[in-house]
């Protein structure tokens, strides 16, 4: 099956539309698999060579940032921190990530995927390794400060790449396993700090961090090119990636940007989800020490299987978006029927402050967080199917700023909760309710998916909500 340009107003795929001057059938998509193999065969393979680089930068960006999650019920015991100091270390992080995203995705558009990413993580890498250094609340504080500036360049130039090496159908099973790197870092974590810790202390946890990441931008620089400069890329990849209309030079203002309701439904989204998947990170190991009473060695098998679970949805969330879409569904259905899916697997994590067993939270937990990463892979594809390729790191940075200040929320909103009652189940309620909130919110916002006109005519606004 040949790629289809997406243009305004239109789906690919979508049943009923033309498509290279005949109409869809359902009897055009069987034996998708078969067909979309012997397209791969054909036209190459080397964007998935970037999407892997991308999905490395990811994994050892959630190594960095888990390392302290994994680590906390023993620090905090060693270091004598409270709840709500444990909650201004991880709120620091949150705060810096949030400052860091007001210019991240801006910077990126205006220098390049290449510049930009690399310019993020040479700052994480330095800030990872500088935790070794810390002595006390202020000065882990200030570490994870540093940390946050750095690594809140990482998803906007990430899906920057997707959208410059990826037509629109593959952009969500491209994103889906990019983002899978969160879990494959929220799973090495327990694997490696608890050990490095263990046997050489808890510095050398961090600082074996900060030598994964100094190795990748050495890689990244030497490798990454857009695809029009990359000279490895065969022409008829490079033809396939080109198929969309070229988009144009001009940057766009988040002033601008703000007045489209698909960028407000970007930011709803992001701004009550967001702050579940920090409290995963950041706080299922605490959870699991306070109330199974697991020690630091014993943390590791569950929260492997948690995050193994994330892992698995976060590709399947993407690959399902764009199953439907090749099988005929718009890009709007496919997108928020597989967002409601993720979010329905998310409910039943409100039982789990109150499971019985061990390994009963851990698959309400795991099925929770498989279900959000499925909504995320989706979640950051809506940029690129409602915006031009360069204004989409610039929107993923508004998005993800209300996503870190929302986390910066629920981190202090749990110090104070833990420190009062010492449960976590308001907690766990407000991550059962939030994603169908969110969802709700996005359908409100943009019942259609119509892609933002930044000429001034904003189609999602129009009285008869057609593309004008």
């Amino acid at each position: 099956m040949r790629d289809i340009p997406a243009t305004p107003g239109h789906d690919p795929a979508s049943p009923g539309q033309e498509i290279g001057g005949n109409r869809a059938s359902a009897s055009a998509f069987a034996g998708d698999d078969v067909e979309a193999a012997s397209l791969h065969a054909r036209i190459g393979r080397f964007r998935w060579r970037i999407c892997a680089m991308l999905l490395a930068a990811t994994t050892i960006s959630y190594i960095d940032r888990q390392v302290l999650g994994v680590l906390a019920p023993f620090l905090q015991d060693k270091l004598n921190w409270s709840e709500l100091q444990y909650s201004y270390i991880v709120t620091a992080f949150q705060a810096a990530y949030a400052i860091g995203l007001l210019g991240a995705g801006a910077i990126i558009d205006r220098f390049g995927t290449r510049i930009g990413y690399a310019l993020a993580i040479g700052i994480w890498s330095v800030a990872a390794m500088s935790h070794a250094l810390a002595t006390g609340v202020v000065s882990f504080a200030a570490a994870r400060f540093a940390l946050g500036l750095g690594e809140s360049g990482n998803f906007p130039a990430a899906i920057k790449a997707v959208a410059e090496w990826f037509p629109q159908r593959e952009r969500a099973l491209a994103a889906g396993i990019f983002n899978s790197g969160s879990n494959i870092g929220a799973i090495v974590a327990p694997l490696l700090a608890p050990v490095v810790a263990a046997r050489w202390g808890w510095q050398a946890a961090f600082l074996c961090t900060g030598v994964l990441s100094a190795t990748w931008l050495t890689v990244w620089l030497l490798t990454y090119r857009t695809p029009d400069r990359q000279p490895r890329l065969a022409p008829a990849e490079r033809t396939y990636i080109g198929s969309e209309p070229a988009a144009p030079a001009q940057r766009v203002s988040w002033a601008h940007l703000l007045r489209h309701r698909q960028t407000w439904a970007f930011v709803a989204a992001k701004f009550l989800t967001d702050p579940i998947w920090w409290f995963f990170l950041f706080w299922l190991p605490k959870f699991l020490h306070a109330e199974y009473g697991l020690s630091l060695l014993e943390l590791g098998i569950p929260l492997i299987t948690i995050f193994l679970l994330a892992d698995i949805g976060s590709i399947a969330g993407g690959w399902l978006a764009g199953r439907l879409i090749r099988r005929g569904w718009s890009v709007n259905r496919a997108r928020k029927g597989a967002m409601l899916l993720c979010a329905l697997l998310i409910v039943p994590i409100s039982f789990a402050a109150k499971a019985n067993h061990l390994w009963l939270a851990v698959a309400l937990v795991g099925m929770a967080t498989a279900g959000h990463q499925g909504w995320s892979a989706n979640v950051y594809t809506l940029t690129s199917d409602m915006f031009p390729r360069h204004a989409v790191a610039s929107v993923v940075g508004i998005g993800s700023f209300a996503g870190a200040v929302g986390g910066m929320l629920i981190s202090t909103l749990t110090g104070l909760l833990l420190q009062a009652t010492g449960t976590y189940v308001p907690v766990f309620l407000m991550a059962g309710g939030a994603y169908l909130l969110a969802l709700a919110v996005v359908h409100l916002l943009v019942p259609a998916l119509a892609p933002a006109s930044l000429d001034g005519r904003d189609a999602s606004l129009t009285a008869d909500g057609v593309t004008p």
